[in-house]
């Protein structure tokens, strides 16, 4: 009889990878990255471990939504008090901080637990082609 295998999370090395945003859809690039985070790209996905790799998104800013979601789709905040709801338009947030729209996107797409949170750590957004991440090596990844 054989025994199951699992990986351990210290013996497997992670990749960082370099994701360019500029023109790519927001849905689109959400769920392969999320893919990439989660691990299930690799031949020894465990749905209950971290061994997903890290990613660096670039151009956060120049992220692009089809049809009218540009003017119809709005984000909420709430403070949990009495008349506490903010909403903010997608355009005004892609105007004041466009990290956010890709993260709340991809945030959606992870486990709803404390395994989704540690592997959102690994995720790096900036809005320019800059980042101080170059001394892990990042590979380039086309989407």
């Amino acid at each position: 009889m054989k025994d199951t295998y699992f990986p351990s999370e210290k013996l497997v090395t992670k990749k960082w990878y370099i994701i360019d945003a500029k023109n790519q859809k927001l849905g689109r690039l959400a769920t392969q990255i999320s893919k990439i985070l989660i691990g299930k790209h690799k031949p020894i996905f465990t749905p209950f471990l971290n061994l997903g790799d890290n990613v660096v998104v670039l151009n956060a800013s120049h992220i692009i939504v089809t049809g009218n979601k540009e003017e119809q789709k709005n984000y909420r905040n709430h403070s949990g008090q009495p008349g506490g709801m903010r909403i903010e338009s997608f355009k005004k947030l892609k105007e004041r901080c466009p990290e956010k729209i890709l993260q709340h996107a991809i945030k959606g797409m992870l486990p709803k637990n404390s395994l989704g949170r540690d592997i959102y750590t690994n995720l790096k957004i900036y809005r320019h082609d800059f980042h101080p991440h170059q001394a892990q090596n990042p590979e380039l990844l086309n989407l």
